[in-house]
């Protein structure tokens, strides 16, 4: 689906990397974390504006695992599913994620934008096995039932405030 942007911001982060086709990675970056996502609209912008390949720009943007093209939720929620996670059983942690949320493997982001979940390597969290981490927030120690609970909580605090 593509969605018409306004550029300004954009052109503003170009201008920022004095159009720079070296500063690419940071361009991306700050794209992103403007729209929290790279929109596809936008990389073809890039790339006609800094004069590069539209196939370097996505090559860049697919290739380095912290750049998106898909919308994310407000809340990203990262299951850690490194060594330490694993034995002490974060698949299960997930399948609740995934069973509560009505989300899959191909569908990460619920309808309503509030919750995208993705798997991670590691947040670096060991001891505290199975974390979680919502936004910037690591949640330790957690089962699927705290996790369940959790979501539970963010939603109404959503509805309330």
């Amino acid at each position: 689906m593509m969605v018409n942007y306004n550029y300004t911001a954009v052109q503003k982060i170009i201008d920022k990397h004095e159009r720079s086709p070296e500063a690419l990675i940071a361009v991306l970056q700050d794209i992103q974390e403007e729209y929290s996502y790279l929109p596809e609209n936008l990389l073809l912008y890039l790339a006609k504006t800094l004069g590069v390949a539209s196939s370097r720009v996505y090559g860049v943007a697919t290739f380095y695992e912290n750049f998106s093209l898909e919308p994310k939720a407000k809340y990203l929620i990262k299951i850690c599913d490194g060594t330490a996670c694993h034995v002490k059983k974060s698949t299960e942690i997930l399948a609740a994620l995934r069973r509560e949320l009505k989300i899959s493997e191909e569908k990460r982001t619920t309808s309503d934008m509030l919750f995208t979940v993705e798997t991670v390597s590691c947040i670096g969290a060991c001891g505290l096995a199975p974390a979680i981490m919502i936004n910037d927030k690591i949640y330790p120690r957690m089962t699927p039932e705290s996790t369940v609970n959790l979501l539970s909580s963010i939603r109404e605090e959503e509805t309330s405030g």
